[in-house]
């Protein structure tokens, strides 16, 4: 079984003063590059799971998401491979695949054969944590302090310098 890191995107590996509605306004964090080449370099399967509410209220598509997800790929490529970009399109906070739900990390677990209990979920809010935790990983966060998270760091190179030491 394969260990991952299940990383939100805005805030987490990009830049989040701005939405990203285009692949320009993507502006991905130097530290992130290298917190993203760390843990593959540990073996750690990468996979982004990102809320993106702003297709359901129209202020993007899902062609220019594509668009901004293969530019994230290629631009982290040289530090460590992205397996998949999973995305919940609805702005309802009650839709299932929606963060705090645990579903867009339980398909990928499923689909990856993971092993959940060697898994991260990283991210900025205290949703993703929920998340992280319905979906039985340990859990890291940037930025504000969370109690209920295994680890807190100011950004994403911290938190995973943090989270091999955790090991």
């Amino acid at each position: 079984m394969n260990k991952a890191l299940f990383l939100d995107r805005d805030g987490v590996i990009n830049d989040f003063k701005e939405y990203v509605c285009t692949p320009e306004d993507l502006i991905i964090f130097e530290d992130a590059k290298e917190a993203i080449k760390i843990a593959a370099e540990a073996g750690y399967s990468i996979f982004v799971v990102t809320n993106q509410g702003g297709i359901e209220v129209g202020t993007l598509t899902e062609d220019e998401l594509k668009k901004i997800h293969q530019k994230l790929i290629e631009e982290v490529k040289p530090y460590g491979e992205i397996k998949e970009i999973v995305y919940c399109p609805y702005y309802d906070r009650n839709a299932s695949c929606r963060k705090p739900n645990p579903t867009m990390l339980l398909e990928l677990i499923e689909k990856y054969n993971i092993n959940v209990k060697e898994s991260w979920m990283i991210g900025d809010r205290n949703t993703d944590v929920e998340a992280g935790i319905k979906a039985g990983c340990k859990t890291g966060k940037i930025g504000v302090l969370c109690d209920k998270a295994n680890v807190n760091g100011s950004n994403l190179l911290e938190v995973i310098k943090k989270i091999l030491i955790y090991e």
